[in-house]
């Protein structure tokens, strides 16, 4: 047995499924062997992109792999991970290196070393020995505390030579350990949250992790409190629900802007606190509870007046038995009540935003595109994900969630190109949902030679181009000598041909009337078990609900 066999058996026993790689890798032969599908990429951000969404659905039950050739291959993948990174994504990377003999010498590339900065936990096997200790670790930090990508470095002469004579390959499976909350930090902040005159929760993506949307719903009803989610929560509070605000993101709903603005007290669940998006300076004025199993997200960007550190599963389910015991009833009495001011904001807000949604105009809007998606598909059989840029501070406010992971948000990094593989990952993690992408031209430019990915391994996923030729997302002042002397800010690109050529269906529509027809057909085509590409020739759309920057 070799080094990569026994990763390869430890993996099984992991319950790993799948490993993207683009070889060569050790890691791929052996995991075949294994029972472990080998998944190949056109480049190795996406393979790590897939990793990506495939962990974020699975709420990190499930572990997304991408393996790593020594040098370029692990070079190439630096983009994905520093995404999933800033976003907090379970994964697992299994980059070969040099052979320990030429450890140090130039120009060797240390993948150990160097991903350091955008990993949760960064090793390296050092002897084949220490494999089953190594994984052990690996698979702990994957497992335990806050989520965030893992790396460990394997080098090539380990991977392939026989393991020594008598080596114990004894290995024991991690266990995910969980810790409620301290009982008296818990009534505290029941006692604040009932306290507060205008309290609004914001609910994070800690909250689809610890799978407590259940819990969440109970205790906002109870206590009758508005929730806003923050951009990688959203999903985690139904957007159909008469508590709802939406998503506070990069550009956002009137809802969240108003009773943020009239807030006195910022319940976080499952929520980092990270200083961005809309009221990120507001919030230093209001009182803030925070609910987090992370030490390290109190007091890194905010200093919070209470906070508890726990699973939030768990400290859901004690904190409503706390918020039970003070009402001394199953919920508030009708004087404390925001229904109707929500209804009323929300209406006046999608007036306002009506034109867009059901524009005519040609080129067409891409929020004309964002309706009808929201029209001709089921939410609830549906995983929607977004670009950076323009498409996700069009698409997020607007698109109404209605299960947990439901949609992807996504953008504390902002790496172009990203959904394609999230959507892939989705499709892997929910083959009886749709997985659907929304994508700019700019960055489907990046990614989408791996359209030929999606044909070639059978995972069935919806691309919809925004086409506007352009750089949407930047408005003539960001470079105006640049975009007049040389046309920076524009592209080209007839991309419903390129996915024809890489076995995709593919549909274009110019005409505001043909969107709706097309993403049906484009529907049924994934339903049926292939990828459908529509490209929508747009307009430039500079109008962004509260956008930001």
């Amino acid at each position: 047995m070799i080094g990569a066999d026994l990763i390869a058996q430890i993996l099984k026993s992991e319950g790993v499924d799948f490993m993207g790689v683009i070889p060569f890798n050790r890691l791929e032969e052996s995991g075949a062997k294994a029972g472990i599908r080998p998944l190949i990429f056109r480049q190795e951000r996406v393979g790590v992109n897939l990793a990506d969404g495939y962990s974020r659905i699975t709420n990190g039950d499930k572990t997304g792999v991408f393996a790593m050739q020594a040098g370029p291959g692990a070079e190439n993948a630096f983009a994905g991970v520093a995404t999933a990174y800033a976003d907090s994504v379970p994964i697992l990377l299994l980059p070969a290196s040099n052979p320990r003999s030429r450890h140090g010498v130039h120009p060797t590339f240390s993948p150990s070393e160097t991903y350091r900065t955008v990993t949760k936990w960064s090793g390296k096997v050092s002897m084949p020995e220490n494999i089953p200790d190594m994984m052990r670790r690996t698979f702990s930090q994957i497992r335990l505390g806050r989520p965030g990508p893992v790396l460990l470095e394997i080098p090539s002469d380990i991977l392939s030579e026989e393991l020594p004579e008598g080596m114990s390959t004894t290995y024991t499976n991690v266990e995910n350990i969980k810790s409620a909350g301290n009982p008296q930090d818990i009534k505290t902040a029941a006692k604040m949250l009932l306290g507060a005159s205008r309290p609004v929760i914001q609910a994070g993506q800690g909250v689809l992790y610890g799978k407590a949307s259940k819990q969440l719903i109970e205790l906002a009803e109870l206590a009758r409190v508005p929730v806003m989610t923050s951009m990688a929560g959203k999903s985690a509070f139904p957007e159909t629900h008469e508590l709802a605000l939406g998503t506070r993101s990069s550009s956002t709903t009137d809802m969240v802007v108003h009773f943020i603005d009239k807030a006195d007290l910022i319940f976080g669940i499952g929520t980092s606190f990270t200083r961005i998006h809309y009221g990120m300076n507001d919030f230093d004025k209001k009182t803030l509870v925070q609910i987090t199993n992370s030490p390290e997200d109190i007091n890194k960007d905010y200093s919070p007046d209470h906070a508890v550190l726990g699973d939030v599963l768990l400290v859901l389910d004690e904190l409503i038995m706390e918020v039970k015991a003070l009402l001394g009833s199953s919920n508030r009495n009708e004087s404390f009540k925001f229904e109707d001011e929500i209804a009323s904001v929300r209406e006046d807000w999608f007036k306002e935003w009506m034109p867009y949604l059901q524009s005519n105009e040609t080129p067409i809007s891409p929020y004309r595109v964002i309706w009808e998606l929201m029209q001709n598909t089921n939410p609830a059989e549906t995983i929607v994900t977004h670009d950076s840029g323009s498409p996700r501070d069009q698409i997020i406010p607007f698109y109404n969630t209605v299960n947990p992971n439901g949609f992807i948000a996504w953008g504390k990094s902002t790496q172009l190109g990203y959904s394609l593989g999230l959507a892939m990952g989705a499709s892997m993690a929910e083959p009886n949902k749709v997985a659907v992408n929304l994508i700019g031209d700019y960055g489907f430019g990046m990614v989408g030679l791996d359209i030929e990915t999606a044909v070639r391994e059978k995972i069935p996923v919806f691309t919809i181009i925004l086409n506007n030729s352009a750089m949407g997302i930047y408005r003539p002042h960001n470079f105006p000598t640049a975009n007049e002397l040389y046309g920076t800010k524009y592209t080209t690109g007839d991309y419903a041909k390129i996915a024809d050529a890489l076995g995709s269906y593919n549909e274009m529509v110019d005409s505001p009337d043909e969107v709706g027809p097309a993403i049906n057909r484009c529907v049924e085509t994934v339903r049926s078990g292939n990828t459908a590409v529509l490209e929508v020739m747009t307009k430039e759309e500079p109008a962004m609900p509260h956008r930001m920057f």
